[in-house]
């Protein structure tokens, strides 16, 4: 069956740790924005406010799906993968706490958590609907698999996700590298640049994994380099 392929189980490690990696900031979204209820109002605002957010990704999906086959979308989708892979280890370390309101009841708390994170979740869906792509195609099981694992990742890995990202900064690196090697991806499957590429699809992953080796590389020397003006 072609779900048991090598490929999909491949494509299917990708899809988790994308999803992994960009849950993050929408995990703490969720925690912020409730953390001023109590008890069982709190678990039922996150909840409500999760599976809002998960109807607004099944709906990002299915339009960017169909989006990705527009001439050149697959550039820009691309570069703007390289930028989010920038943004996950350059993070301008703005609290949390200044950029989202705490909700003062539980359906205030829900509007907010669904609002934040459709805005903050168009760069993950992008990620995710070209992690589940086999054969230039969306496999659409694998991409279910990656929204709804979304769900027990916001609502139960907050204080997880974080902790594991500040304690393994490996993480955020490697899940950088992920996202850089998904637009080399994406180049080559755009419509207007295939025809160009399509001689060096047989070294696409070597140059997938350099382009991410060296992304990675630039991305950490550019770190040690802001380092000592900050420790300044």
């Amino acid at each position: 069956m072609e779900f048991m392929t090598g490929e999909w189980f491949g494509r299917l490690i990708e899809v988790l740790v994308v999803n992994l990696i960009l849950s993050g900031d929408n995990a703490v979204v969720i925690a912020m924005a409730a953390r001023t209820l109590e008890g069982a109002n709190r678990r039922k605002a996150i909840v409500l406010g999760a599976a809002g957010a998960v109807v607004l990704r099944l709906i990002f999906a299915g339009i960017i799906t169909l989006l990705l086959e527009v001439p050149l979308l697959q550039v820009m989708g691309g570069l703007l993968l390289v930028w989010i892979a920038w943004g996950l280890i350059h993070d301008d370390e703005e609290d949390d706490e200044d950029k989202v309101k705490a909700g003062s009841s539980i359906w205030h708390a829900v509007r907010i958590i669904i609002v934040a994170d459709a805005v903050m979740s168009l760069d993950n869906v992008i990620a995710l609907v070209q992690a589940a792509r086999i054969g230039g195609e969306v496999e659409f099981g694998l991409l279910t698999i990656g929204l709804a694992t979304t769900i027990p990742l916001v609502i139960f890995g907050a204080a997880l996700l974080t902790s594991l990202l500040n304690r393994f900064p490996l993480l955020v690196y490697v899940g950088a590298g992920l996202l850089v090697y998904l637009a080399v991806e994406m180049l080559f499957q755009d419509k207007v640049l295939h025809p160009y590429l399509e001689h060096y699809e047989s070294i696409e992953w070597i140059i997938g994994l350099a382009a991410a080796g060296i992304f990675i590389l630039v991305a950490w020397l550019w770190a040690q380099r802001s380092s000592p003006t900050e420790a300044g």
